[in-house]
């Protein structure tokens, strides 16, 4: 039984939504996902219409895998990255500048030596890297649960905001969502591991076989979320879970970005069922497992734009489009006021 009572996003304001959209000065439905959005955005924050998007917060998730031999790039690119995000130079925060969203990482997992970075990127650090999954457990007992637990306080510091964004990054993420995916949802691994930064031919095989394995080794511990987090998952993904949970607890809106925060979600759920009424798809990622993920979880890609990158760059494009949908119920006028 979950402990976790998630509050419904406000069926009043949603309705009062619906009936202002079917009012205003067009066909009715016309404006189709946009008006759904609308709705969606104005029972997430209970009024019509919904706030404005003007506090719009990304954080990456950051942490080094055991598996991180199976992609295209080394795993030092990890701690690398994490200096591009806070030079301001990465893809996220180039795009998020875009729409005025700023941008945080944290470190859960990062193989590295942190002494020359801020302490708040290192502040919930749970660990240097994660276990290779094909041989052994990706995390040490209590570990998962610390890591949920830090993400939950990562989105408890980030409460003001208008709508919060998970982002990640970390060498061989795509293989441990691919197999963190097909243990939730009881696939097998030549069905959900993708491209991940850009693999093919034999190295893809051996990414499969990769998960294969690690499906095989952990066989009988999928059902309980933390087992499955421990078995084959990251610290980075306990955390990400964990900051979904929380976000939706403080009855915040959640944008979900590719492959590893639908992944997040699926564990997220099962933990505290119900949390996925405040989550959107930004978009739709390039992994199949993505698609899995987001099928069980009830939710469609706001966008689909073929990109593969992550650290929440697929979700920062989604708000414009979600700004749009809060303008026209804020601003159409009403068929009834026409002369």
């Amino acid at each position: 039984m979950s402990s976790f009572a998630v509050p419904v996003p406000d069926p009043a304001a949603h309705a009062a939504a619906v009936e202002r959209l079917d009012g205003l000065v067009k066909p009715l439905g016309s404006l189709g996902r946009l008006e759904e959005l609308a709705a969606w955005l104005s029972a997430a924050h209970g009024v019509v219409p919904p706030r404005p998007l003007d506090d719009v917060r990304v954080v990456v998730f950051a942490g080094d895998h055991g598996v991180s031999a199976q992609s295209a790039y080394p795993r030092e690119v990890t701690a690398a990255m994490v200096r591009v995000f806070l030079a301001g130079r990465s893809g996220v925060t180039v795009l998020a500048a875009q729409v005025g969203a700023s941008v945080r990482v944290a470190d859960l997992a990062v193989d590295w030596d942190a002494s020359d970075v801020p302490d708040e990127v290192t502040s919930h650090k749970i660990r240097r890297g994660s276990g290779a999954i094909d041989v052994e457990d990706a995390l040490a007992a209590g570990e998962a649960q610390a890591a949920f637990e830090a993400g939950r306080t990562i989105a408890a510091e980030e409460s003001g905001a208008d709508v919060l964004i998970p982002g990640d990054m970390g060498i061989g993420n795509t293989t441990v969502c691919a197999a963190m995916v097909a243990a939730s949802l009881g696939l097998p691994a030549a069905e959900v591991v993708g491209a991940g930064t850009g693999v093919s031919g034999g190295a893809l095989a051996r990414k499969t076989a990769v998960v294969a394995t690690a499906l095989g080794r952990a066989a009988g511990r999928s059902t309980d979320p933390f087992e499955r987090l421990t078995a084959l998952g990251s610290a980075c993904l306990a955390a990400t879970a964990g900051f979904l949970v929380e976000a939706a607890m403080r009855q915040i809106p959640v944008v979900l970005d590719g492959i590893f925060s639908a992944t997040a979600a699926l564990v997220a759920r099962d933990i505290a069922p119900g949390a996925e009424r405040w989550w959107l798809a930004g978009h739709r990622s390039t992994e199949p497992a993505q698609a899995f993920a987001l099928k069980a979880l009830g939710l469609t890609p706001i966008l689909d734009l073929g990109l593969r990158l992550g650290e929440g760059s697929g979700a920062v494009q989604a708000i414009p489009t979600l700004r749009a949908a809060r303008a026209i119920i804020a601003e159409m006028g009403l068929l009834a006021d026409l002369a």
